[in-house]
């Protein structure tokens, strides 16, 4: 006990002298915390578009300003000219054209249906898969008033007819459908796995790069209490920079709290002892400092577009959604996201949780058996 100790002293004595790492480990991830909230998010709003009017009519004109009053789209510009539209969209100043044909009014009037064209700039297919949603629902909301029938024609789905069917949906867990009720706790994940992994994995090879691991090397430390002494100090920085980012989430953006606060720190309290042992055997097996960072960012890299956070695990091909299974960061993104949003309680993480225990005692093992005492 007195080893670790002492090698818990060095450790916290060497974080706090630094002036530099103390704002990296507490302030950085509040500051990444709060902006990736916010710009990590695929709603859309404020798009552009360009209203291409060939009836002129009261009808045309109450359509378009459905769609400047929902508050998703603005109206850029207002022409009869089809060609300078797309060209306006070629140039990327607008995302959708909306065309108005002839006898748009007089086909509403009378019940008859009237075809309405939408040009959507498709090169974000997630976008342009939102903006034709919603203009489809502010065009069904056009069509209730009235007799007759919107066709919307669109490049994907020529000649869609809306129905007149009263559709009443129930939204449960997010019944105010805020997205970043659903980013946060994902980001928060990403955060704390960069810090654990980050500072662990630069932790050992740093005392190669500056000599003190000889010094280290020739004491009765044992291994595993070696591995113990790096592992336990950023662990305990982990575990209070996820408390300040729930206290953040909680209380700067009201993220529900469903689930057992307890839960969430025991399971995290596992998690963290993972990924710093993933840190550490990356340290154990590098030479310098750079080496481990490209290491630890190429991993990093994968574990987050390959976690769930911005694109659904479900949408990826089967081999990639097989290789999910021996991603830490995508099950415990789904973890927190299921206690904090759904109230899910031990019973229904269990076997997640049981999972990252086997893993954290893969890696850690790993790291124990990989360091060696011995001068190279």
């Amino acid at each position: 006990m007195q080893t670790i100790r002492f090698l818990l002293y060095k450790e916290f004595l060497q974080i706090f002298r630094n002036r530099v790492m103390l704002p990296i480990l507490f302030i950085m991830p509040v500051v990444q915390l709060l902006v990736l909230s916010f710009a990590a998010t695929y709603e859309l709003k404020e798009v552009h578009f360009v209203l291409v009017d060939l009836d002129h009519s009261p009808s045309s004109r109450d359509l378009s300003a459905k769609f400047q009053a929902s508050g998703y789209f603005a109206l850029a510009d207002a022409t009869s000219n089809i060609e300078e539209a797309i060209t306006m969209m070629d140039r990327g100043e607008i995302r959708m054209i909306l065309t108005i044909p002839q006898n748009f009014h007089r086909d509403i009037t009378i019940g008859r249906p009237a075809p309405v064209q939408l040009m959507i700039d498709a090169v974000d297919g997630v976008s342009a898969g939102l903006i034709q949603s919603y203009s489809g629902a502010i065009i069904r909301d056009f069509n209730s008033d009235r007799k007759g029938g919107i066709f919307l024609q669109t490049i994907s789905q020529p000649n869609q007819q809306y129905q007149s069917i009263n559709v009443i949906p129930v939204y449960w867990y997010n019944p105010d459908l805020n997205y970043i009720n659903f980013m946060v706790p994902g980001i928060l994940v990403v955060l704390v796995t960069m810090i654990g992994v980050f500072l662990s994995g630069m932790n050992i090879v740093r005392e190669k790069e500056i000599g003190t691991i000889e010094q280290l090397n020739v004491t009765p430390i044992r291994k595993y209490q070696f591995i113990t002494g790096k592992l336990i100090p950023f662990w305990i920085i982990g575990m209070v920079d996820l408390l300040i980012g729930l206290a953040l989430a909680r209380y700067g953006f009201n993220i529900p709290f469903l689930g057992s606060l307890w839960l969430i720190l025991a399971v995290a309290g596992i998690y963290l002892v993972l990924v710093q042992s993933v840190g550490l055997l990356i340290s154990t097996i590098t030479s310098t400092q750079q080496q481990a960072m490209f290491i630890a960012w190429f991993m990093m890299v994968i574990f987050i577009l390959m976690g769930g956070l911005f694109t659904p695990i479900e949408s990826m091909p089967v081999w990639a959604q097989n290789l999910t299974l021996a991603n830490p960061v995508a099950w415990f993104i789904k973890i927190m996201r299921m206690v904090l949003l759904k109230g899910a309680g031990w019973y229904e993480i269990k076997w997640m949780v049981l999972l990252l225990t086997g893993m954290a005692a893969f890696f850690i093992a790993a790291s124990i058996n990989r360091y060696n005492k011995t001068s190279s």
